[in-house]
């Protein structure tokens, strides 16, 4: 398998994190992409011109990273990072859901903000800073249910607070969210996140 990826794309590392909890991480090689490049040919394996995109040993292309991550999830033999039925299931997906939300935001929000005056938007900008905050409230309150399994959902949140601090380490998240910070200083420690850092502030 080959991943087009870039190496601060938070979808990317959600991926990543997912292949190395798997144990499938050396099964997928990367294929570094820059699709704001005025060259890239993403658009030829992702109409969208997105990464993650997975190109299958078969020819097959998948994207996003939820379809991406359920696909990995069902070539190992281990506990299952999505769970196939129940409450679980539900929980894992919506957790997802919301930490993919957050980055969604923090990317809309990063991006307007580079916009030369007066095109960028002030009110977008507080729209998807709100948004943010609404997020980590929720994921505050449902920090003491987290627990030190790792689904889906965890995954997705450990990347979406990893992209923040990435991109908005000033927004101080931590000082009023702690059984939150708590949590995600803990899973932060894994293996699989320690190793998917973004280290380019490009």
């Amino acid at each position: 398998m080959k991943l087009r990826c870039s190496p601060t794309s938070p979808y990317t590392r959600k991926v990543t994190v997912t292949a190395i909890e798997t144990g499938l991480d050396r099964r997928i090689e990367r294929i570094p992409t820059n699709v704001w490049a005025v060259d890239t040919d993403i658009g030829a394996d992702n109409p969208l011109g997105k990464v993650p995109t997975l190109l299958l040993d078969g020819g097959e292309v998948l994207y996003d990273s939820p379809v991406i991550c359920e696909y990995l999830d069902g070539l190992h033999n281990g506990e299952k990072l999505i769970p196939p039925i129940g409450g679980k299931r539900w929980t894992a997906l919506r957790r997802q859901a919301l930490a993919d939300g957050l980055i969604d935001a923090a990317v809309l929000r990063l991006l307007e903000g580079k916009r030369e005056k007066p095109r960028c938007s002030q009110a977008w900008i507080d729209r998807q800073r709100t948004a943010m905050a609404r997020a980590l409230d929720v994921l505050e309150d449902e920090a003491d249910m987290l627990g030190d399994e790792v689904t889906i959902g965890h995954i997705a949140i450990g990347c979406a607070l990893g992209y923040v601090d990435f991109r908005f380490d000033g927004d101080a998240w931590r000082s009023s969210r702690p059984a939150l910070a708590d949590w995600y200083d803990l899973f932060s420690q894994r293996r699989s996140m320690t190793v998917t850092v973004p280290q380019d502030a490009a």
